[in-house]
């Protein structure tokens, strides 16, 4: 199968008034099944690129993993859209974990704390981090210019791991809560601490990115646009600074406002 972030389709396009031909860029969707010791535990779907980084992120995610070396084998079949896991003297109960299910890319109804592993695995956040406010909107600013496949079709998610002056890593995906599992993926494999890091992202923060970013480990997500009301109680409780709606020289704090300067 062929891996491409994008692909080019044929479309009529209406403006000006007339109908017309042209060439888009349209995300590609793609569903991957994962075996855990040989047994389906979970199809997400996703932008497939960066897929290891993917499953692992999402097995630390989901409590079924703490460390990497919990993982014995990890081989990905792209052309069947398989992962097969084979984990170190662990079994897993997919009763317990409430687990096979159909995991989209969409941005609907969320987790949230109905899985226990949620509840297991989600992190009280006790970073003295600062940063300022222009540090937030330029971050925001350069996660934008730099995604250039979101520009080209209007179809993917950004986040990206940032220092307070610079972006260390980005991912993309056309599932928010994906890019967050690739981030989470690069950080166990590269052994970053993310004591003084902070989550620029794209999208809403839903209680679902809310509890990705308290499951990575870090006390400041950033995002050009609005929490949920569930997202802000979850923030409150864990420890982590939301700031919202940061377009050009604009931004709301709506938790934790203490880590953010004004200078």
């Amino acid at each position: 199968m062929k891996s491409n972030v994008l692909e080019t389709y044929s479309i009529t396009k209406f403006d000006g008034g007339k109908l017309y031909k042209v060439e888009d860029m349209i995300a590609t969707e793609f569903p991957l099944t994962i075996h855990i010791n040989g047994a389906e535990f979970a199809t997400m779907v996703c932008t497939p690129t960066h897929l290891q980084e993917l499953v692992r992120g999402f097995l630390a995610s989901e409590g079924i993993i703490r460390f990497l070396d919990e993982i014995q084998s990890l081989v990905i079949d792209e052309s069947k859209g398989f992962a097969f896991v084979e984990l170190k003297n662990k079994q897993i109960s997919t009763t317990s974990f409430q687990t096979k299910r159909f995991i989209g890319s969409c941005c609907g109804k969320s987790r949230q704390f109905y899985f226990q592993n949620d509840v297991k695995t989600a992190k009280t956040i006790k970073s003295n981090q600062t940063i300022t406010i222009q540090e937030c909107i330029q971050l925001i600013k350069r996660m934008q210019e730099e995604s250039e496949d979101f520009h080209l079709s209007g179809g993917l998610h950004n986040t990206a791991l940032c220092s307070n002056k610079d972006i260390i890593v980005s991912r993309s995906d056309i599932g928010r809560h994906n890019a967050l599992d690739k981030i989470y993926g690069y950080c166990m494999e590269n052994k970053v601490s993310l004591r003084d890091k902070v989550i620029a992202f794209s999208g809403r923060i839903s209680s679902e990115v809310l509890l990705k970013v308290s499951k990575i480990g870090v006390g400041i997500i950033l995002s050009k646009s609005a929490p949920t009301t569930l997202a802000i109680q979850l923030a409150e409780d864990l420890g982590i600074t939301a700031v919202g709606f940061i377009r050009e020289e604009r931004l709301n704090l709506y938790t934790h406002p203490e880590r953010i300067i004004n200078q």
